[in-house]
């Protein structure tokens, strides 16, 4: 059982200390969603391939989210503690791979180092979500997970908006010979500078508890076949609301990793009327894009401390659904928008869903883990992130090409479609602790 009873609560600036490092990650996320099929597209990556490209940021997931859980588990340092080291090595490869992204000399290259960029904000990212578990009562965790949103939130508006804002202080915003425009390179460069320094926050101003029998847990971790071993047998043992939360969030994830791949070709196409990567319309439409995800974040944090005052009078399930269904119905309307101006009113929408989505499901699946492997358990919940994007990779290209014509703004409504389907599926989910009405208000089942 985990007993939360022994764990004080946080003041407002200590919840607030151990989320900024969030704020630094999210640049990461946000200038790789809004910018790198812009960058392949630059680079030559014909529209249909474009989601084959993406496919190095899913695989390394799945490859590295369960294992670092599983270590960050079972790690503990006298100075760094159990999640900190993992957030330090994870920000240190992730603001040099930021760094080198706009530097990409070729499509190829850009791919390799979307593959590094991806791996190295799991290995501080991950962590992040069993810190929450790790350091808050059942009573604390979804404002705990709320203020992640909206850390999450304020980065991602900031990091969508800076190629427009270089724009508008006169660096250039036209690919020559090829390259990436100016604008891009300096927001990249900025971007690894917030990175890292917003982790480094979190990793000196909080503090971790020490384990009863610090000792035990290298013995615990054993050697690579025993980790390995560990990590396959878990999938064989997740809990009963994981595996339910597990399918929502695979149509989610499906509607989101459509939107990051083709907003920008879809808009520039819908909207602009072009398909031409290297002209200044294309472009245009890139640094509107980031606009757009800007206000989509925007919006995710501000809503990010009202769906916890919503869950409360509804519940965290219905508030989930409502908030996937309007967000797959504004991702649909993208499609019958022809005005720039207009396209910002779905990501109203999109950014409620996209709060939603990175609260509730954790705040429900936290009160269903076992202490000692929370880490493990949301790498493995976050397969179910993963899995969907690698699908999305494979199919739809194929969709793009064979069933759309090309036009990519059709594989946006696809993806809203995905989203409400997520939302319906909301109904089979059971939130344990809100479904508990007996349970003490400072404990959690599991």
């Amino acid at each position: 059982m985990q007993n939360q009873f022994i764990k004080p609560r946080l003041t407002f600036w200590q919840i607030w200390n151990m989320s900024v490092g969030f704020f630094g990650i999210q640049f990461g996320f946000a200038l790789q969603n809004s910018n790198t099929s812009r960058i392949f597209s630059t680079l030559g990556a014909n529209p249909d391939d474009l989601a084959f490209f993406w496919l190095a940021a899913p695989v390394t997931g799945l490859l590295v989210q369960p294992i670092i859980g599983y270590l960050s588990d079972n790690t503990w340092h006298p100075r760094w503690g159990r999640r900190r080291p993992f957030f330090f090595i994870g920000a240190l490869l992730a603001s040099l791979a930021l760094v080198l992204m706009p530097n990409s000399a070729s499509l190829w290259m850009a791919v390799a180092v979307l593959w590094m960029m991806d791996a190295s904000i799991n290995v501080s990212m991950e962590p992040f979500r069993a810190f929450v578990g790790d350091k808050l009562n059942s009573s604390q965790q979804t404002a705990g997970f709320a203020m992640q949103t909206f850390m999450i939130g304020c980065g991602a508006v900031i990091a969508s908006l800076l190629p427009s804002l270089f724009d508008a202080l006169g660096y250039s915003n036209v690919p020559v010979n090829g390259g990436i425009p100016e604008t891009v390179r300096y927001a990249f460069y900025a971007g690894a500078l917030a990175y890292f320094s917003a982790v480094m926050w979190t990793v000196w101003s909080s503090d971790e508890t020490p384990p009863a029998d610090p000792a035990a847990l290298a013995a615990q971790r054993g050697g690579l076949g025993h980790a390995i071993g560990e990590i396959l047998q878990g999938f064989t043992r997740m809990p009963k609301t994981m595996v339910q939360l597990a399918v929502v969030q695979f149509f989610s994830w499906i509607a989101l990793f459509a939107m990051w791949i083709y907003t920008t070709s879809g808009i520039a196409d819908n909207v602009w009327h072009t398909t031409d990567a290297q002209s200044a319309a294309f472009q245009d439409a890139g640094n509107w894009v980031g606009t757009m995800f800007a206000v989509y974040n925007g919006v995710s944090a501000l809503a990010a401390f009202l769906l916890p005052l919503a869950a409360q009078r509804i519940s965290r399930r219905g508030v989930h659904m409502a908030c996937l269904v309007i967000g797959g119905l504004s991702l649909v309307s993208i499609f019958f928008i022809a005005s720039k101006q207009m396209l910002l009113l779905p990501m109203v929408g999109v950014g409620l869903a996209w709060a939603s989505i990175l609260t509730m499901p954790y705040a429900i699946l936290v009160g269903a883990l076992p202490a000692n492997k929370m880490g493990y358990y949301m790498g493995v919940f976050n397969f179910f992130i993963v899995i969907p994007q690698i699908v999305s990779g494979l199919l739809l290209g194929w969709f793009t090409k064979h069933l759309f014509g090309g036009h990519t703004v059709l594989t946006l409504v696809l993806g809203g479609c995905s989203m409400i389907l997520a939302g319906v599926l909301c109904l089979l989910v059971q939130d344990r602790v809100a479904d508990t009405a007996e349970a003490p208000a400072g404990a959690v089942a599991g």
